[in-house]
């Protein structure tokens, strides 16, 4: 697992669109997965500035996004198809066509899990799979005790992630209880994974996913598995990091072959 301690919450998005755009510019027709929340923000941002200024092309790409509420119509401004559409699609200047998310209205959700599933596996897989973690170390929708062999399927949000994602809504119980999630499993056929964090509030999450153990408990340390994860967070999201000076000698010192930021950036 590479580990890049940023000085600012900007810097981490810079740092990780730089190699989800150093992916693209070498595959133009690569396979994205999608994140929501607040921590892949500055990352879209990034991108759009990168694609409105003629620094990268993004009209082949295709996305699957991670995860979608239950329930919630389409257009409801909180469902993921909403939030990918306007967050994601539209400023970066994807291909709406091009563009997934999982279907959390079907009628039969099992068989739309699986569809979703094998739409992935069909355009050979994600290349570079953004995500955030949880403040109970979730990614995706896989709460804690998923399994980290789980593919995309039906789950039944914690009560944690239901409040911190109640700040969507005009009111917590608007919150959706299920969403059709990728699994951990899933999330590891990547051949990239780029997560970030930041802030404090993701300090104990980011320690348990980077330096603690193996477990079901905080479904983030999965991406210790991964051969090719990288995890960019800022100073305070690293606050509990115990080789943290480690991490920033590691990055200093990177090879030329891993300087995916200075070839963005020329």
């Amino acid at each position: 697992m590479q580990v890049v301690i940023a000085d600012s919450a900007a810097e981490v998005g810079r740092i990780a669109a730089a190699k989800v755009a150093s992916v693209i510019r070498h595959r133009p027709e690569a396979v994205l997965g999608l994140a929501t929340g607040s921590s892949p923000l500055a990352i879209y941002a990034d991108l759009a500035d990168r694609v409105h200024s003629g620094r990268l092309r993004v009209d082949a790409v295709r996305a699957f996004a991670l995860d979608e509420y239950v329930g919630l119509p389409l257009e409801h401004p909180e469902s993921y198809h909403s939030v990918i559409r306007t967050v994601v699609t539209e400023p970066v200047g994807l291909t709406p066509e091009l563009v997934n998310v999982p279907d959390g209205s079907a009628a039969d959700l099992d068989a739309a899990a699986d569809a979703y599933e094998r739409a992935i596996r069909d355009a050979g897989g994600v290349d570079v799979q953004i995500l955030g973690i949880g403040a109970n170390g979730h990614i995706g929708f896989n709460e804690p005790t998923s399994s980290f062999a789980s593919r995309t399927r039906i789950k039944t949000l914690a009560p944690q992630t239901r409040a911190d994602n109640a700040r969507f809504f005009a009111s917590p119980d608007e919150v959706p209880t299920h969403c059709v999630t990728q699994g951990l499993g899933t999330i590891l056929d990547a051949r990239q994974l780029v997560l970030v964090a930041t802030g404090a509030s993701k300090a104990d999450a980011v320690h348990a996913m980077v330096e603690g153990p193996l477990s079901s408990m905080c479904p983030g340390s999965a991406l210790q598995l991964h051969p090719h994860a990288m995890v960019v967070v800022d100073e305070a999201a690293a606050a509990r990091l115990e080789l943290a000076d480690y991490y920033r000698y590691t990055h200093a010192n990177r090879p030329a072959w891993q300087r995916f930021e200075d070839e963005e950036l020329s």
